[in-house]
């Protein structure tokens, strides 16, 4: 017997609320292989490593002691602790304990800056193309997402011409994204210095820097953080975690360093929401932390070597051009040329080549024109997708 369900009437605010369209590309490639179907993934911001070994038996231990209860809503205090002493010690600062909420993955230090700080109409200016849950959030929140381009002629840093540009008296957060999702983007110090000195003039403007990618630099890049200029400390919200430095996606778990009295509101948004971290989380969180860092070096090493080869893959196909990051784990490459609209051709690379990856419109409608690849796969899987991807456009062609 079927069962009529009654008419969904969803709140308003739902209508606003964006998606991450890698899950939903990761859907469908999962779809797929049930079916029978061999697809390569090169969709998910996700390191092929495993988590290192020591990380996994200090989180074992901490089963085994007991570390399977509530927590404090802000983080354990041992761990608070331990991300201040890292973010002091990587960021050359001062920073206390009193500053740092431990929250399940990085997401929610975004969601909750947003809802403790934006009013409805308030502007909020984010990267476009950017991680499209900055735009979600804004609107969710009722603010005014205000786009600020990132160029592929700029090499996807951040022009600071372009965010001074949009600020005004009605600005009331600028997000800063380096190294950057999805364009691998690194904003060098001297840019970041000209935005911070015109945020100096708007008081009431908050800055959140998104730094979760900031151990994956190339090339000699050095990661310099909004939370250096003391004039401005008080106004930047660092976001930062486990997941991707560590190959810890799946045990959720992120951070936000800020002005203390703002750090209780968040851990009272905590309160409301997810209660706490899981303990024995953040007692692996602290060995990642302060343990033996050799697995990270080698896992940014096979980065390195799998950035060039991907870049240089599809540099030779036709109509398409692929800048050389500088950060994260993503390429961006142009296929304008190739006359296709990205979401189009997305759609054929998985169902025709059996190639997951995201249409650059995924992230904002500067984003058209542009594929974003991951290479945190294997190199053989790399290459068997680029040989995928080109025969696919020679066919196209």
């Amino acid at each position: 017997m079927t069962q009529t369900l009654s008419p969904l009437h969803l709140a308003e605010r739902m209508a606003r609320l964006g998606t991450e369209t890698a899950f939903e590309v990761l859907a469908q490639a999962k779809q797929l292989e049930a079916e029978g179907r061999d697809i390569l993934h090169l969709e998910i911001g996700e390191p092929d490593f495993d988590t290192p070994a020591n990380v996994v038996e200090a989180a074992v231990k901490a089963l085994r002691d007991g570390y399977t209860h509530y927590g404090p809503a802000a983080g354990l205090p041992q761990a608070r602790e331990v991300v201040a002493d890292y973010v002091a010690r990587t960021r050359d600062i001062r920073c206390g304990a009193d500053e740092v909420v431990i929250v399940p993955g990085g997401k929610p230090i975004m969601f909750y800056a947003m809802l403790a700080l934006i009013n409805a109409g308030d502007e909020v200016i984010y990267p476009n193309p950017g991680f499209p849950i900055y735009e979600s959030m804004i609107r969710f929140v009722g603010g005014n997402a205000v786009s600020c381009p990132i160029r592929e002629q700029n090499a996807f840093a951040l022009d600071p011409d372009d965010v001074i540009s949009r600020l005004n008296q009605n600005t009331r957060l600028v997000i800063l994204n380096s190294p950057a999702n999805p364009t691998g983007g690194v904003t060098e110090r001297a840019d970041l210095e000209r935005i911070l000195a015109a945020l100096k003039e708007f008081p009431n403007v908050w800055i959140l820097s998104d730094e979760i990618y900031h151990r994956m630099l190339y090339d000699g890049c050095e990661h310099y953080s909004p939370l250096c200029d003391a004039e401005l400390r008080d106004r930047v919200i660092l976001l930062d975690g486990w997941s991707k430095t560590y190959a810890m996606t799946g045990w959720r778990m992120g951070y936000g360093v800020m002005r203390p009295d703002l750090a209780a509101q968040i851990a009272k948004l905590m309160v409301n929401s997810n209660s706490c971290t899981a303990s024995f989380s953040q007692i692996a969180g602290m060995e990642a932390l302060t343990g033996d860092q050799s697995a990270v070096d080698t896992m940014l090493v096979e980065f390195d070597r799998r950035r060039h080869i991907i870049v240089d893959l599809l540099n030779q196909m036709p109509g398409v051009r692929c800048h050389l990051p500088k950060g994260a784990f993503y390429v961006m490459p142009s296929i304008a040329e190739t006359g296709w609209k990205a979401k189009e051709l997305q759609e054929k690379l998985l169902h025709e080549a059996g190639v997951a990856c995201l249409a650059g419109t995924a992230f904002g409608a500067e984003g058209e024109g542009f594929l974003r690849f991951s290479y945190a796969a294997s190199v053989e899987i790399i290459e068997s997708a680029m040989a995928r991807v080109r025969n696919l456009l020679e066919q196209l062609a």
